[in-house]
C-alpha cells in the first residue's frame, strides 16, 4: 500500500472491508456469532476457500475472532471483536442506502 494511502483513514478502513464477500460476511457477523457452515449457507456462491481467506484476513486485522467450541463434534465459530463491532453503523448505513435503491 502506498505511504499516502496508509495515512488516509478512508483508505485504511477500505483495506479492511475490501474484497468480494467481506461486507456480506461482516453483515452476517453483526447479527451475532456464526459457525463456518452458517456463514457459507447464508452466502450462496462463496467457496469454502474464499470464505476461509476472508475470515483469516479479518482475523489478522483484529475485526473477527475465531473460537473453537467444544462438543461432539467440535466446531469453530466466528464473532466480531470490539473493533469489528464498530463497523455496525457502516453496515447499517449500507443497508439503508441499498433499500433506498430498491
Amino acid at each position: 500500500m502506498a505511504v499516502a494511502a496508509v495515512r488516509c483513514p478512508v483508505a485504511r478502513a477500505a483495506e479492511i472491508v475490501s474484497g468480494k464477500w467481506t461486507l456480506l460476511i461482516l453483515r452476517d457477523l453483526c447479527a451475532g456469532e456464526r459457525r463456518f457452515s452458517e456463514l457459507q449457507q447464508s452466502l450462496p456462491g462463496i467457496s469454502p476457500k474464499t470464505l476461509s481467506e476472508r475470515l483469516r484476513h479479518l482475523e489478522r486485522r483484529g475485526v473477527v475472532q475465531r473460537a473453537a467450541r467444544g462438543g461432539v463434534p467440535g466446531h469453530v465459530a466466528y464473532r466480531l471483536t470490539p473493533l469489528g463491532e464498530g463497523l455496525q453503523p457502516v453496515i447499517d448505513s449500507l443497508r439503508a442506502y441499498g433499500e433506498r435503491l430498491l
